[in-house]
C-alpha cells in the first residue's frame, strides 16, 4: 500500500519488480537458455582445446570456469535495460512513484538469480568434465560472492550502455576492466576450493566480500543519476 507521501514502500517495490522480471524470463527463457548453453559450450570447447593434466587441472580450470560465467553473465546484463528502453517500460517505471534505487536493486537481484541458476547447472558439469575434486562449501561460497560483485557492477554498466547506440560493444568494454578484481579473486579462491594449493582462501574471500559491498552500495547511490542521463 502506498505511503501517505505517494511512494510505494521500498521492499514491496523491489519484490514486485523481481517477480515481474523472473516471470518475464520464465515466459521467454532467453537469458537462462542462452546463458546455460554458452557456459557449457565454453567448458566443453576449452576442455578439448587445452591439454589439461591431472596435476595442473585445478590451477588452470578455474580461469576457464569464470570465463564461461563472465560471458554468460554479460548476456544477461545486455538484456537488462535494452528491452526496457525498446518497449518503453523503463519510462513507465521512471514516472511511477517508486524509489529509483529499487529499480537497480531489483534488476541486480534478478541478474544474480539468473546467473546463479546457470552456475548451478554448470558447476557439476565442470567438476566432472575437468576431473577435479571440489570442496563444495567453499566453492559455492566463492561462486556466490563472485556472482554478487559481478552482477552488481554489470547491472549498473548495462544501464549506462543502454543509453548508447553501440551498447553490445560498450558493455564488455566498460564492465570487464571494472570487474577485474572480482574475477581475479574468484579464480584464485576457486583454485583454493579445488585444492590447487595449500594456501588459505580467506584473503580472497575477504576481497570478494569487500568488493561486493563497495560496488553494490556505490551503484545503488549513483543509479538515479545514470537514469537521468
Amino acid at each position: 500500500m502506498p505511503h501517505a507521501q505517494g511512494r510505494t514502500p521500498f521492499l514491496v517495490t523491489v519484490r514486485a519488480l523481481v517477480w515481474r522480471d523472473l516471470l518475464a524470463e520464465y515466459r521467454s527463457r532467453e537469458v537462462l537458455g542462452g546463458g546455460t548453453v554458452f557456459a557449457l559450450l565454453t567448458l566443453v570447447v576449452f576442455n578439448f582445446a587445452i591439454d589439461l593434466r591431472l596435476e595442473n587441472a585445478a590451477e588452470v580450470a578455474p580461469g576457464i570456469l569464470w570465463i564461461g560465467f563472465a560471458f554468460a553473465g554479460m548476456l544477461s546484463f545486455g538484456r537488462s535495460f535494452a528491452n526496457e528502453r525498446e518497449r518503453g517500460t523503463l519510462d513507465g517505471l521512471l514516472l511511477a512513484p517508486i524509489d529509483r534505487g529499487a529499480i537497480y536493486l531489483a534488476r541486480a537481484i534478478t541478474n544474480t538469480i539468473l546467473m546463479g541458476v546457470v552456475e548451478l547447472v554448470s558447476l557439476p558439469v565442470f567438476v566432472a568434465l575437468y576431473n577435479v575434486r571440489a570442496a563444495w562449501g567453499e566453492l559455492l561460497l566463492t561462486t556466490a560472492l563472485g556472482t554478487i560483485g559481478f552482477t552488481g557492477a554489470g547491472t549498473l554498466v548495462a544501464a549506462i550502455a543502454a543509453n548508447t547506440r553501440a551498447r553490445e560493444i560498450m558493455l564488455p568494454l566498460l564492465l570487464l576492466p571494472l570487474t577485474v578484481p572480482v574475477l581475479i579473486a574468484s579464480v584464485k579462491a576457486t583454485a583454493e576450493a579445488l585444492g590447487a594449493r595449500a594456501a588459505e582462501p580467506l584473503p580472497w574471500l575477504q576481497l570478494l566480500a569487500g568488493f561486493d559491498v563497495i560496488v553494490v552500495a556505490a551503484s545503488f547511490l549513483v543509479f538515479e543519476y545514470i537514469l537521468d542521463e
